[in-house]
């Protein structure tokens, strides 16, 4: 895809998805044998349901048949949220991926994967998980310094709060009502 037809489509499309309440995030044309396929994702900082996705896809299809952005032929709209383990490449990324942990490929060489705590206009501060029983350890890295992060999909965490906080409430529900 061109980058004037990319431009294109995002000066077109951003504030429909922007009035939904969602941030445009990406937007690929691929083909797809004799078709092309228009890819359209999305997202907040809360993230975006199913009827916010169907209502922010009949706006955007609504709006590429009133126009020719897309060109003459047929095409295929599909929009979604980023996948479980989104590539982080703007500040807003890092905010949504708070608590989460992230893979990072440093600028200088080398790999480092620690969970977000904050972030700030400059950079994050993370925390590296101990190894063999040590403790995990801080650190402050800029966002000049991170060639490339990705989040990282994890399975039964250990110190998830949330699922702490429910199963006590729970308790505490089941001992009111003894």
């Amino acid at each position: 895809m061109s980058t004037t037809q990319s431009e294109r489509l995002r000066e077109l499309l951003e504030p429909l998805v922007a009035a939904q309440g969602l941030d445009l995030e990406e937007i690929a044309v691929d083909s797809v044998g004799r078709k092309r396929v228009l890819r359209v994702v999305v997202d907040s900082d809360s993230g975006a349901d199913l009827d916010q996705i169907a209502d922010v896809s009949r706006a955007l299809s609504a709006k590429l048949d009133e126009t020719d952005a897309m060109g003459e032929g047929e095409y295929t709209l599909e929009v979604g949220t980023p996948g479980a383990e989104r590539l982080l490449t703007e500040r807003r990324h890092y905010v949504r991926a708070t608590g989460r942990l992230v893979k990072f490929q440093l600028a200088e060489g080398g790999e480092l994967i620690a969970r977000i705590l904050t972030v700030d206009d400059e950079g994050l501060d993370i925390e590296v998980p101990g190894v063999k029983g040590r403790r995990p350890t801080a650190r402050r890295i800029a966002f000049g310094d991170i060639a490339k992060a990705r989040v990282q999909v994890e399975f039964g965490r250990k110190d998830d709060k949330s699922s702490k906080n429910s199963k006590s409430s729970e308790n505490d529900k089941e001992e009111e009502e003894a």
